[in-house]
């Protein structure tokens, strides 16, 4: 627990001695530098493809060839910071949103079940809002977004182990009126 507390004060006072706040353009220009390249057999790390369907006709957001059908950021143990290999899937579904001002996503943040119910709570509203900001910077509209917490929940998986800790630490892209 004390870990956790150093760690964030830590992050916060790194944050607060940024001496001035980058623009909307630099954070993008950041973004599109730490993308990284396309890596055999790592899915969540290929590079952004175009948002054609793979059909004619096919809804992008539901067409399994299309990078939209992944919905899922996953994060490391307590931590709400990205990993490089979810750039691109955050960069796809902020070009979507982007072309299609009408869409409107729900950003779910999630834990696993180590750490009080209010821990995770706050850690899941961070990974939400993680992925908010991130979204915002590559130019999508804060209307568009809503971010929410549900903590250890809505658990994915529902083992005690390693790997569904893993699977239950992630941010959820839903699309309204799905």
């Amino acid at each position: 627990m004390i870990r956790k507390i150093a760690l964030l004060a830590i992050t916060g006072l790194l944050l607060a001695g940024c001496e001035s706040t980058p623009t909307k353009e630099q954070e993008a220009a950041k973004v599109e530098e730490r993308m990284p390249g396309q890596q055999p057999g790592a899915a969540e790390g290929a590079q952004a493809q175009p948002l054609q369907p793979g059909a004619v006709g096919a809804n992008p957001l539901t067409d399994p060839a299309s990078p939209l059908s992944r919905r899922s950021i996953y994060f490391d143990f307590d931590s709400f910071v990205i990993r490089p290999e979810h750039q691109s899937l955050i960069q796809a579904h902020s070009r979507y949103l982007k072309e299609n001002a009408k869409a409107k996503v729900i950003l779910q943040g999630n834990a696993d079940e180590r750490g009080s119910r209010e821990y995770n709570l706050a850690l899941g509203q961070k990974r939400a809002d993680a992925v908010k900001r991130a979204m915002e910077v590559l130019g999508v509209q804060e209307s568009q977004i809503e971010s929410v917490s549900f903590g250890e929940e809505k658990p994915r998986a529902p083992g005690h182990d390693e790997a569904s800790w893993a699977e239950n630490r992630r941010a959820d892209i839903v699309y309204q009126g799905e």
